[in-house]
C-alpha cells in the first residue's frame, strides 16, 4: 500500500523505463537524498542541478526542444513564481511555433499548506498555473490517482504540471480503489523494496514492483460522493476536508455531492455542470488566495452558461488574501480553509437567497417583444409607452 509519494516514485520508475522518459532533474533530486520528500530515490535517470529554478526550467525546454523526455521538479512551489516568464514561453512554443514545436516535459512541484511550512513552504500554485495556457495541470488527492496522472502527464505531448498536496505526500489509499495494480498491499514489503535504509546507501538498489501502466485521463472529473442538495468542487488536499466536511453535514440533514476536478486544465465541465444541475448549488474550495482565484472562473462560467440551474448564489471558500501563511496552527488554520469553514460555506449555499419561487428552476426564458406602435425620432429618441410596458412585462415574466 504505497503512500502518495511512493506512487509518484514508482510512476516515475515506469517512466523511465517504459514510456521514453530521459531525464528527471531538480535540486537534491539525484543521489544521495533523492528529493527532499524521496519521490526519486533509485530512479536511474535522476541528477542533481544548482539551485536554480529558471535553470531548472530552461533546461527542461531544452532537453523537450532537443527531442528528449524530460521531468524536472521544482523542490517547493513557492519558489516556482521566479520562473513564471520561462512557464509561459513553454506554453505558447507549440502555438507560436505553428505546430512544429511540442514541448513533452513534466514539472513536478509540491504545493499548498497543511504542514506548517509559513511563509516560504506553503503558498499554493493551482491559480497561478490556471492562468498560464498552453500547460496542462493535474493535482492529485490519493495515491492511485497520483500514479495514474503522472504517467498520463508522461505520455502527453504537452507541458504538463504536476502539482502534489505537501500534506499528502505521506498519505496512503483510503482503500482498495486507490490501490495501484501489482503493488503489494503490505505498506512494509513495499517500503522494504523501494526506500532507501537510512544512513550508508552504498550498493543499495530498489527492488521495484511491476506495476501496470494505467493511466488516469487527463481532463476526467471523480464523484467522490454523491449528493442532491449542494454540489462541492474540489482537488488535492482539500478532497478529504471536504470529504469530511461532507459526512459531519449529512447528520444536519445536508446531502452533499462532492466532485474532484483531478484535472484543472483541462476541467470536466461537463460533470461540474451536471452536478450543478442536479443540486441547484454549488461551492468551489481550494487553497489558493481569494482574489483572482480559478475558483471564481469557474463561478464566472457557471452563471453564465447555468443561470437558469443555479437556485442560490454560488460560493467560493478559498485562503485568505494575504501575503503568506501563518506558522502557529491558528494562523495558518486562519489562512486556509479547513474543515469547519467549508461547513459553514456548505450551510451558506444551502440557505442562500432563493429565486423567485414562482420561476421554476431550469426553465429557458425567452422575452418576446410586442412591438405594435414605435415611435422613433432620430434626435431626441423617445420610445413608445407600448415598448416600455412590452419590456416590463417580459422583465416580470423572468
Amino acid at each position: 500500500m504505497a503512500t502518495m509519494v511512493q506512487a509518484v516514485r514508482m510512476a516515475l520508475h515506469v517512466g523511465e523505463t517504459k514510456l521514453g522518459v530521459t531525464d528527471i532533474f531538480g535540486e537534491d533530486v539525484g543521489p544521495p537524498l533523492g528529493g527532499v520528500f524521496t519521490a526519486s530515490q533509485g530512479l536511474r535517470t535522476a541528477w542533481n542541478t544548482p539551485l536554480d529554478e529558471r535553470g531548472i526550467i530552461g533546461t527542461a525546454m531544452g532537453l523537450a526542444m532537443a527531442g528528449q523526455k524530460p521531468v524536472c521538479e521544482i523542490q517547493f512551489c513557492d519558489y516556482a513564481f521566479n520562473t513564471v516568464d520561462l512557464l509561459k514561453v513553454a506554453g505558447n512554443t507549440y502555438w507560436a511555433s505553428g505546430g512544429e514545436w511540442n514541448l513533452p516535459l513534466v514539472m513536478m512541484t509540491p504545493v499548498g499548506a497543511g504542514i506548517h511550512g509559513s511563509l516560504y513552504h506553503s503558498h499554493s500554485f493551482d491559480s497561478q498555473a490556471s492562468r498560464t495556457p498552453g500547460w496542462k495541470i493535474v493535482m492529485p488527492s490519493n495515491p492511485r490517482d497520483a500514479y495514474g496522472l503522472l504517467l498520463a502527464a508522461i505520455e502527453d505531448p504537452n507541458p504538463v504540471m504536476v502539482l502534489i498536496p505537501k500534506a499528502l505526500m505521506r498519505a496512503k489509499a483510503a482503500g482498495p480503489d486507490e490501490l495501484i495494480p501489482g503493488e503489494p498491499e503490505d505498506a512494509r514489503t513495499l517500503s522494504k523494496m523501494i526506500d532507501a535504509p537510512i544512513g550508508s546507501r552504498e550498493g543499495w538498489e530498489p527492488e521495484w514492483p511491476d506495476t501496470a501502466v494505467e493511466k488516469v485521463p487527463l481532463g476526467v472529473a471523480k464523484i467522490v460522493r454523491a449528493g442532491s442538495d449542494v454540489s462541492v468542487f474540489t482537488y488535492g488536499r482539500m478532497v478529504h476536508v471536504c470529504k469530511r466536511a461532507a459526512e459531519d453535514l449529512a447528520a444536519e440533514g445536508l446531502d452533499v455531492e462532492l466532485i474532484e476536478l483531478r484535472t484543472l486544465h483541462p476541467y470536466d465541465w461537463a460533470a461540474i455542470s451536471t452536478s450543478i444541475r442536479k443540486t441547484g448549488r454549488a461551492v468551489f474550495v481550494n487553497e489558493d488566495t481569494e482574489v483572482t482565484n480559478f475558483g471564481e472562473h469557474l463561478i464566472r462560467r457557471a452563471i453564465e452558461e447555468l443561470w437558469d440551474a443555479l437556485e442560490t448564489p454560488p460560493v467560493l471558500e478559498a485562503g485568505k488574501h494575504l501575503p503568506g501563511v501563518g506558522l502557529a496552527d491558528n494562523l495558518e488554520n486562519a489562512s486556509v480553509p479547513g474543515l469547519s469553514s467549508v461547513k459553514d460555506a456548505i450551510r451558506r449555499a444551502k440557505a442562500g437567497a432563493r429565486r423567485r419561487p414562482d420561476v421554476p428552476r431550469d426553465r429557458k426564458h425567452a422575452a418576446s417583444f410586442a412591438f405594435t406602435h414605435v415611435d422613433f425620432d432620430p434626435g431626441t429618441g423617445p420610445v413608445s409607452r407600448e415598448l416600455f410596458a412590452a419590456m416590463d412585462r417580459a422583465h416580470r415574466h423572468r
